[in-house]
């Protein structure tokens, strides 16, 4: 390693050998991924592989628990660090330029998630798979003795391919470094976090088959006569981050008073199981539910639950995806916050896509519309993540890209920004700006118990 140390600085100048670092970090983010979303998957089919699909399962109220509490453990006592809300330690690592991670989250986080969502946690992979990137990025750069500028630069890099190679998109990667991290960059590190970005997406898609998680089968195209309906469905989605995000920190907040571990890990499983028992379409990152739900397949919705079988035609369907829609981020901020180790974009996703069925379904029975429901669940995804994460261009090209639906780039727009502007009228902050605050707070803490102890000893 010293010899090619070596041979590096004397033959390479530091900004071409990054560029050749950053492939092999979207190669290996691309890959971790990959093993992320089949480990989730091999998981959940063993447990649920014996539901029956037309009746409760009450194995439900068990599983999501277990799971939670399994997580607690492998953090607390095997590898003994906190890795819940991945992407708020990420922006409070950068903000306090705190760019060297530790090796163990290479791995940690994959394995912590694997638990949390293969036994029901009703989030996302996205938060751990950008932990495990990012500290791919500051390890490698560490390794091959990069300045701390350049280090930075591959923290960033890494956590964009960790998004890339999760949801199979490049630039939702790479916007979300820009857009959600807020990282300093300059054209040199934009260029690099394309080249990382591009390589995680590719990655992944190669060892997925050449596949996409959810097909967006629709070929018509955007009727330009739907964009009033598509006016107000932004409004609506507007509207609902709102809520979305309230419930999101109010349920964090009720969790964050418990101060016993083991009783917190206890109530965030209760509160999810309960809540996956009456709704199992929210059992994990459920981008099975949302790929049939937008290509038409609604009655998704109804399967292994309590409410399948029973009469009431379109009208049972609209009133349980409203109350999936209420529930979903009351389950989602259980799992971040009651000890499993998950993330907010795959939920704001689900949510959106439920969120645009029941307003489509609902309008169509009310007024007699014949608007496309699949369509409108498919642009409403874009529309709660644009405001419920305060995101809006990762938002419109993560969706785009996943679905791989290019034509219906404009609703995508329109959905996603109207959603947008709605939030910033009644809240200028972060999504994750509290969780921030809150790592601050801890910071000083320990800064001024460090420095108390340091003054006893001079004494």
């Amino acid at each position: 390693m010293i010899k090619i140390l070596n041979w590096r600085e004397k033959h390479l100048s530091e900004k071409t050998f990054v560029f050749l670092l950053a492939t092999a970090v979207g190669l290996l983010s691309g890959c971790g991924a990959f093993v992320l979303k089949r480990m989730i998957a091999w998981v959940s089919h063993i447990l649920t592989a014996h539901f029956r699909i037309g009746s409760g399962n009450y194995g439900l109220l068990i599983i999501p628990v277990v799971g939670i509490v399994l997580t607690g453990i492998f953090c607390r006592y095997i590898v003994k660090t906190d890795l819940s809300d991945g992407t708020s330690r990420l922006i409070h690592d950068i903000k306090n330029k705190m760019y060297a991670l530790k090796s163990a989250i290479v791995y940690s986080p994959i394995l912590a998630s694997t638990i949390t969502l293969g036994f029901g946690g009703s989030a996302g992979s996205e938060g751990p798979i950008a932990y495990t990137g990012a500290a791919v990025g500051s390890n490698v750069a560490r390794m091959f003795r990069l300045s701390p500028q350049m280090v930075m630069i591959m923290l960033g890099c890494g956590a964009g391919a960790g998004i890339a190679g999760i949801f199979k998109s490049p630039l939702g990667g790479a916007l979300f470094t820009l857009e959600v991290l807020r990282m300093p960059m300059s054209t040199f590190s934009v260029m690099v976090l394309l080249v990382t970005s591009i390589t995680a997406a590719m990655t992944a898609y190669l060892l997925s088959g050449c596949t996409i998680d959810i097909p967006f089968n629709h070929h018509s195209g955007f009727d330009i006569d739907m964009l009033p309906y598509v006016i107000l469905l932004g409004i609506f989605c507007g509207c609902y981050s709102i809520y979305y995000s309230y419930m999101i920190k109010k349920v964090a907040q009720l969790l964050r008073c418990v101060a016993n571990p083991w009783i917190k890990n206890l109530s965030g499983g209760v509160i999810i199981s309960v809540l996956v028992f009456l709704f199992p379409a929210l059992y994990g990152e459920g981008y099975v539910t949302v790929g049939k739900i937008i290509n038409g397949n609604f009655s998704t919705i109804l399967n292994d639950s309590i409410f399948f079988g029973h009469s009431g035609g379109v009208w049972l369907l609209i009133f349980v995806a409203g109350g999936m829609a209420l529930a979903k981020c009351v389950a989602t901020s259980a799992t971040n916050n009651g000890g499993g180790v998950s993330g907010n974009f795959a939920p704001s996703l689900f949510a959106g896509c439920i969120v645009g069925f029941f307003f489509a379904a609902l309008f169509n029975e009310i007024f007699g519309l014949h608007l496309p429901v699949g369509e409108f669940a498919f642009y409403a995804m874009a529309g709660v993540m644009a405001g419920a994460i305060r995101a809006p261009l990762m938002a419109i090209f993560l969706t785009c890209e996943m679905g791989a639906a290019y034509s219906y780039f404009f609703p995508l727009v329109v959905t996603a920004s109207i959603s947008f502007g709605i939030v910033r009228l009644f809240t200028a902050d972060s999504f994750f700006s509290r969780h921030a605050d809150r790592n601050n707070g801890l910071v000083s803490v320990m800064k001024n118990q460090r420095k108390e102890s340091a003054d006893a000893k001079k004494r």
